[in-house]
Order: structure tokens, then sequence, then C-alpha cells
């Protein structure tokens, strides 16, 4: 265990989720990691981009078409993954004195006014949905579509509630809009591999020690990162030679996926579990005991594109847990546009409070 206090480890994994959300703005949805290379220079990005900035104002979107899925945005602003765990944030910091449980039904009313007043950035179909079961009164716990897409908006949580039970609860029940049992599993692994971390296991260790208490599903994809990590860093392997190496071992781990509109695309990138979650903890174990290895895997992650964003949010709150706020790149952190507001909302958090 890093010897990081547990503030540390709690804001760590926050800023390391909403930095690596807001580094993929740019290049959220394109799903050419070759473009993106050329596009920042032929190195790791650097700096938060705007959406589709350097590469023509749009991402590609493969199936839906170039378009700019976060007009509402700037560099430094965050995807909506990033926008629902701070709408989480405000939700819980608003209840915080005193401390109470998570309540979908609590939460709904403030979500409800957060896209009816700006929200600015993609607008996901299974939020559509839900949005208008809400409409029509339909009961909480029927709420949701059947997408399998991962979508972890929990991280807040973790200076709020104390127990791992307590953090797997509100990330099933964060996500809401979802009924798929593979993308609540998905955040519910992630949730608990985050807890364990902050609580002094070793990221493969949580990883692996929380996949054997899951589902078949879990277990069969975290076994495929592990195998894939082993590969990737194998010196005689072809993988290790490759000059897009992270980008072919994403890709790798998926079949295909005809879209239905222009031209099939590997799940391995896109924001189905079964991709997202393999490549996440590819990442995570990657770049875990690397010097600087937390900045290294947020830049890796969003220079393959694709649904990068739903995988920052995962490889973000563990490896920050893991390394602490003060492993971020200060620049980064700083130039984060809602910083300051997420730092007064952190401090309202019961296990934040000084």
């Amino acid at each position: 265990m890093n010897d990081i206090s547990k503030e540390e480890a709690i804001k760590g994994a926050f800023y390391g989720a909403i930095v690596g959300d807001a580094l993929c703005l740019g290049s959220h949805y394109e799903y050419d990691a070759q473009k993106i290379y050329e596009a920042y220079g032929r190195k790791p990005i650097e700096k938060f981009m705007s959406p589709g900035e350097m590469m023509g104002g749009a991402t590609h979107g493969i199936g839906w078409g170039e378009r700019n899925y976060h007009p509402g945005k700037k560099a430094g602003g965050s995807t909506d993954y990033g926008d629902y765990n701070i709408l989480v944030l405000e939700h819980l910091a608003s209840i915080a004195n005193p401390p109470r449980p998570f309540s979908v039904s609590a939460i709904i009313p403030h979500w409800m006014n957060r896209f009816e007043h700006g929200w600015g950035s993609w607008i996901c179909t299974m939020t559509k949905e839900t949005y208008g079961q809400v409409k029509q009164n339909v009961p909480v716990e029927y709420l949701g579509g059947l997408s399998n897409a991962m979508a972890i908006r929990h991280v807040a949580a973790y200076g709020y509630y104390d127990t791992e039970e307590e953090i797997a609860d509100v990330a099933r029940k964060a996500m809401f809009t979802h009924k798929s049992e593979e993308a609540l599993s998905g955040g519910e692994f992630f949730a608990r591999v985050t807890y364990r971390v902050m609580h002094g296991e070793a990221p493969q260790d949580a990883i692996e020690n929380v996949a054997i208490r899951m589902s078949t599903f879990i277990q069969g994809k975290v076994s495929q990162a592990i195998l894939k990590y082993n590969e990737a860093i194998d010196k005689n392997s072809a993988l290790y030679q490759e000059k897009f190496a992270d980008d072919l071992a994403i890709t790798s781990m998926a079949r295909l996926w005809d879209v239905g509109r222009s031209e099939p695309i590997r799940v391995g990138k896109a924001s189905p579990t079964e991709g997202t979650l393999p490549g996440s903890v590819y990442f995570i174990l990657k770049y875990a005991d690397k010097e600087n290895g937390l900045n290294d895997a947020l830049a890796a992650n969003a220079m393959v594109g694709g649904d990068n964003a739903s995988r920052a949010i995962a490889i973000g709150m563990v490896l920050g847990a893991y390394r602490g706020v003060g492993a971020i790149k200060k620049e980064w952190l700083e130039g984060l546009e809602q910083y300051e507001y997420c730092e007064s909302l952190l401090a309202k958090l019961p296990l934040l409070q000084v």
C-alpha cells in the first residue's frame, strides 16, 4: 500500500476519474487511434482538448457519423460520464447532514432538473428512455433500459459511505438508467475493487479477489484482461512490438459489433461492458506500478479512443485510489473547469469534513 491518507485516496479516486474523463472529451467516440495520434502531434495527449479539437471539430462515432457529441463543452470540461459523477457528488453533498442511505427516488428530481436546464453533453439512449419513463410515472424499481453499456457514476460515494457493501449498493443504484445485469455488475465490480485498493490491497490483488466472488461473466472478462496484460508486457510477443499496442490489445479482446448503420466496430473500444471492463482492467494492470503510472494510464486510454470516457472513470478511480490525489498532474487537476466547484462539494461529504 502506498503511504497515502484515506482523504488522499478518496480524492484521488474522484479526481482520477474526472481528469481521465476530461482528457477524453476531445476524442470521445473517435474510433481511429491512428487518427487521434496524428491529430495530437504524434505523441500522447498532454492537455485538455475541446470536443473534436485538432480533428476538425468532430469525432467519427462509427455508425453515427462525424459530429460533435458534446456541443456545450470546452477544454477542461467533462463528458456525460464525468457529468453523471459530478451530479451524484452534488446530490450527496446536499444530503450530508445528517448522512442517509442512497435513494434513487431522492436523486431523480435533481437529475431531471439538470437535464432540463443545459446538460451540454451527449445524452445516451438509456438516459432519454429513463427520462421518458419518469415523465410517465413509471415506478422507480422499473426504471431503465436494457443497454449493457457500463456507466460508473458513484465515485463521490467513497467520501460518504464507509463500507464495501454500501459502496456496491450505490454503484448499482446510481446506474438507475440501466437494467442490464452486465452493466450493473461491471459497475459493482469496479466499486468493490476501488474500495479494497483504498483499504490496502494492490490493484491486481483487488481485481482478482473481487472477481472470484462475482459472476462467471465478470470472472471471464477479468481473466481475459489478465491474459492480454501478460501478453502486452512479454518482450517476446508480437503485441509488445506493436506501435499501437494498447489499441490492438483492447480491440483484440472483443467481437465485431455490427451497429447497423455504416460499419462494424470492435466492442472492445465501444460502450458494452464486455469490452469496457477488460479494457479498463488491462490499463489498470499495465500502468499501476509504473512511475507516473496514473497519468500515463489516463493519457494512454484517451489515445485509444472509442468510448474512452467510460473506461477513464474505472481506470482513474482505481489508480487514483492507489496513488492518491497528489499523483495527478497539477496542471490537469487545476485545469478542470469545475475543479473549485467540486472541491467545495467534496468538503461537505462526511468522510472528508475537517
